[in-house]
């Protein structure tokens, strides 16, 4: 059937799609928590600057705070970074939390995102195999696929959807972001957008191949079901009515025309459109707010770098990993593009009258080093800022969130929280009691109890 084109919708990677009720599910959630139904992840690839952003230190030595200034936000006292003049406007809706923490044991990409997406520390693998470290089927899951599992099944679309790529190019692809020990079936649908065409997103598992037909499909739907009828002395084993329904719900999706019309977001209006910002990471953001509107429950976007634009420039690869000109990069390209979409994003959910049920979560796998000067772009002559995982800021709004607020400290020199310390385990914690999410027991492939995320608190002191 595959060489004949049946269809390329890999149903063994299907995941965060749940069919019934999940093993992952063991009692439904309990007590209100907030009041989200969705969350938006956006998390800033390659390592976005605290200092530089959310957490200024104007009195701090010239090798520190760097050339930019803080500004006034909509919230007396609270100050960013003078070049997010827009997000300053909104930021009655944004809670700043200044203290996260989240040392990893090797100070660089791979631990960060593996900490920051799913609320673990890493292990020691992330220290011998360092970049050679590839996402591992016992891996903790990524918060997205958590949610995914404990949610009741969308009408038409998959639970978890993450856009507009995987980061990193493989063979060095991120561990964290996927569902790993919770099975394939929980893991989000990718879909892929392009720095050229950034109104175009493909879903690749949603794809039909060769001269396939929905009516084609349709027929060897039934087809399947007769085939099925001889196999029923597999039903015991658990793989098998996995990869069932599984099969079952990529048909679903392929046959519902609903499905491929919420990626489309050349539907909106181009004064919506350009509000955004028409890069493939502004349209994103639109993506993800039609997603909400759609009901979906966790929705990933990772920024996407530009490599062939910034790489040389940045001594980085296109992203916020600016190891070199770090001012320069931020001033005149990643800040601005960020700054359009990411007031647009709370704009449109707040117009919209979304945000109080829509969780959104800043975040990226470590913050800049706060002394100027990188060895890798010629010390401080380069004005780059190397890795530093020991403090940055996570910014929160929505669901049901307080907005208006700063939680925690850090240094004079914001290289370390000062007060009120906080880890990506709290911070993960606090998005699932805003999703309502308290029950975080799964089962192994042998029926035992584990908890998929022992460490950290929620900070209540958020809502």
């Amino acid at each position: 059937m595959h060489r004949r084109g049946f269809l390329i919708a890999s149903t063994a990677g299907m995941a965060g799609w749940v069919f019934g009720r999940p093993r992952a599910t063991a009692a439904p959630a309990t007590g209100t928590g907030g009041t989200a139904r969705s969350t938006i992840l956006f998390f800033l690839c390659g390592g976005a600057s605290h200092i530089d952003m959310w957490d200024l230190k104007p009195e701090a030595p010239a090798e520190y705070r760097g050339p930019f200034r803080p500004t006034s936000t909509s919230v007396p006292g609270v100050m960013v970074c003078e070049h997010l003049p827009r997000v300053a406007r909104l930021a009655h809706h944004l809670a700043l939390v200044r203290s996260v923490s989240g040392t990893v044991n090797t100070n660089d990409h791979h631990a960060g995102y593996y900490y920051h997406l799913t609320g673990h520390r890493p292990d020691a693998t992330f220290v011998t195999l360092g970049n050679n470290r590839r996402p591992q089927p016992d891996d903790w899951p990524i918060m997205g696929s958590v949610v995914a599992a404990k949610k009741p099944s969308h009408p038409f679309l998959p639970n978890a959807i993450t856009l507009p790529h995987k980061p990193s190019r493989p063979p060095y692809t991120r561990p964290g972001q996927f569902a790993a020990r919770l099975g394939t079936e929980y893991d989000p649908l990718y879909v892929e957008g392009s720095l050229e065409e950034p109104l175009k997103f493909r879903v690749p598992a949603l794809e039909l191949v060769g001269d396939a037909t929905p009516e084609q499909l349709a027929d060897r739907k039934q087809l399947l079901w007769r085939l099925d009828r001889l196999r029923r002395q597999w039903d015991q084993f658990a793989s098998i009515q996995r990869w069932e329904r599984q099969q079952q719900r990529a048909l679903e999706l392929l046959l519902a025309s609903r499905t491929m019309a919420a990626f489309d977001v050349a539907q909106e209006p181009p004064a919506v459109r350009e509000r955004y910002g028409q890069t493939v990471n502004g349209m994103s953001l639109l993506l993800a707010r039609r997603l909400v509107e759609a009901g979906v429950p966790f929705i990933t976007v990772f920024w996407k770098e530009n490599e062939k634009k910034l790489a040389k420039k940045c001594a980085s690869a296109g992203g916020w990993d600016t190891h070199g000109n770090n001012f320069g990069c931020l001033k005149d390209d990643l800040l601005p593009e960020f700054d359009q979409a990411f007031s647009a994003l709370l704009e449109d959910l707040a117009d919209r009258g979304l945000l109080e049920q829509t969780v959104v979560l800043v975040t990226s796998e470590m913050g800049r080093k706060p002394k100027i000067g990188d060895p890798r772009s010629g010390g401080p002559s380069g004005a780059g800022r190397d890795h530093w995982t020991h403090c940055l800021t996570d910014v929160l709004a929505g669901g049901g969130i307080r907005g208006g607020q700063v939680y925690g400290a850090s240094d004079r020199l914001a290289e370390y929280p000062a007060d009120k310390p906080v880890t990506p385990a709290d911070i993960t914690k606090t998005v699932y009691h805003a999703m309502g999410v308290k029950d975080l027991t799964a089962y192994d492939s042998q029926g035992r109890p584990y908890q998929l995320l022992e460490e950290g608190r929620v900070l209540e002191e958020l809502f």
